[in-house]
């Protein structure tokens, strides 16, 4: 799928728009030439930007570093808590997956715990059953 630099330009007006923030305001925070911010925002000039480029505006404009980059994929951009995920940021990589891990963990964790009470349940249940079949009609015990 082609990139959608018109989205990005959205996006960025749009999100301006909402923190109340000016061109010059956006230079400053995301230390983007004055050129290349203004031909984002009227979406002209397309060319391939930097990674780092699309990284400084999403962080100024207080978005996840990748948010730009997924607008620009057509893809769901990432929550602002997300891990920043590099190809070949082996780090980040792993800090990711042990964080998916933790909450996998977590989860099991839980299904473990409702597991046992459920299973203390029924086994109440079972001996109360087991009980109340041992005795007759008086309420004497059948041994």
């Amino acid at each position: 799928m082609a990139d959608d630099w018109a989205a990005v330009a959205h996006a960025i007006n749009e999100r301006m728009a909402e923190l109340g923030l000016r061109q010059r305001q956006l230079i400053e925070r995301s230390r983007v030439s004055k050129a290349v911010v203004s031909e984002l925002m009227r979406n002209v000039a397309l060319r391939r930007r930097s990674a780092r480029t699309l990284e400084a505006l999403s962080s100024a404009l207080d978005w996840h570093p990748d948010h730009l980059a997924a607008v620009l994929a057509n893809a769901e951009p990432p929550a602002l808590n997300d891990p920043v995920h590099r190809p070949d940021d082996v780090p980040a990589r792993l800090t990711a997956i042990e964080r998916q891990l933790r909450d996998i963990t977590a989860r099991l964790n839980d299904l473990h715990s409702t597991g046992d009470e459920q299973f203390a349940e029924i086994r109440k249940s079972l001996d109360a059953l087991t009980e109340s079949g041992s005795e007759d009609g008086d309420g004497k015990s059948r041994r």
